[in-house]
């Protein structure tokens, strides 16, 4: 071999060496920004988002629980203590104590919406509260046959079918259509009612054993006409309930639900069920949907309903908010980074320590 085709053979050796390591670069550059991607596109539970129109600050919700009344009017002073403490806790939405929206059920002494004279009092409510930069909702709930005999029961209780409750054995009369189309009504003003006290938006309660749970299943619904039966006829009063607020309030006004996911019963609320009535509210533009259901049954640290949750998560554009187990703030921010759950929802812990966020926070400067 010549000197000159040796020479040549060097340049061409060099050559494809260089090649692989800037290949190499390339590959290691490539793998960093991916890393940083992975890092920088992480969901922390401090997050800024959105949930329709509705401006979040952080990822945690206050869930509603229940507040005592005076037949739905507040003790002001130490109701409004209670809300402005959550608020400067650090949690970035309360949604209030279920509020009932029938006359008849005054007498259970929680938050009432049912008359425009409760208006002023929540005006003041909300005003003190929003002074700590979050939102409030106000959550509106039908008791049904799912309600306590203080010995005060002397209005007509109205449930989808005369069956005997499981929790409390009260036996319904059997709703009218008419009474149907009433409730509806009445949940449509009471939306309206709230959003004149200054509430961010309100929560249809469709959880927990209350009217709208009871015409979702099978076990308590055993009407013959287009609200009983089939899937679809269970869930007409839910939709029904939405689709009349919703033309209420206006399109921009936050409408959340809360949903049951399964029921411990024959006859109850499947995970089947809780998808169905998520997909149809999420196509009729619901803005955000709360996943719960019988969490006394659980122990633990994890969100309880996580399996169901992340299903709908996955198949609805609506975002999820799932409430039930959250105490472990590790785990609430891996769950939402494996799933699409977007909130989480606390009720007993952000009561026993209203403080449980700032101090979250403070562990994380």
């Amino acid at each position: 071999m010549n000197m000159t085709k040796a020479i040549n053979w060097v340049l061409i050796l060099s050559l494809i060496t260089l090649s692989f390591k800037l290949a190499s670069k390339d590959k290691v550059g490539e793998q960093e920004t991916f890393n940083n991607k992975d890092k920088t596109e992480m969901k922390t539970l401090l997050d800024r988002t959105e949930a329709g129109n509705l401006k979040m600050k952080n990822r945690f919700v206050r869930a509603s629980i229940e507040d005592r009344t005076r037949q739905g009017f507040i003790d002001k002073d130490k109701t409004t203590q209670l809300y402005v403490n959550l608020a400067k806790g650090g949690v970035g939405t309360i949604l209030s104590g279920y509020t009932v929206i029938d006359e008849s059920e005054k007498d259970m002494n929680i938050f009432a919406i049912y008359d425009d004279k409760f208006i002023d009092q929540y005006s003041d409510l909300t005003k003190e509260v929003h002074k700590n930069d979050v939102n409030f909702l106000m959550q509106l709930v039908h008791l049904g046959s799912n309600i306590r005999d203080n010995g005060n029961l002397n209005h007509k209780i109205l449930g989808a079918s005369p069956v005997a409750n499981l929790k409390t054995g009260i036996i319904p009369e059997e709703m009218t259509k008419e009474e149907i189309k009433d409730i509806v009504d009445k949940f449509a003003k009471a939306a309206v009612r709230a959003k004149k006290s200054g509430f961010d938006g309100i929560e249809i309660h469709a959880s927990h054993g209350y009217m709208l749970h009871q015409f979702a299943t099978s076990y308590y619904n055993r009407r013959k006409d287009e609200y009983g039966g089939s899937r679809e006829n269970r869930y007409r009063l839910t939709v029904e309930v939405y689709e009349t607020i919703r033309k209420a309030v206006g399109k921009d006004y936050p409408v959340w639900i809360k949903v049951h996911s399964e029921d411990s019963f024959e006859g109850g609320v499947t995970h089947e069920d809780c998808l169905y009535i998520s997909k149809e509210l999420d196509k009729r533009g619901i803005d955000a949907i709360e996943i719960s259901g019988d969490f006394w049954d659980f122990r633990g640290n994890k969100a309880y309903f996580r399996n169901i949750a992340e299903k709908i998560a996955s198949e609805i554009s609506a975002p999820v908010i799932i409430t039930g187990g959250n105490r472990d703030f590790t785990e609430m921010e891996k769950m939402i980074n494996e799933t699409n759950i977007e909130y989480v929802g606390m009720a007993r812990p952000l009561m026993q320590d209203p403080e449980m966020i700032n101090k979250y926070i403070s562990t994380l400067q």
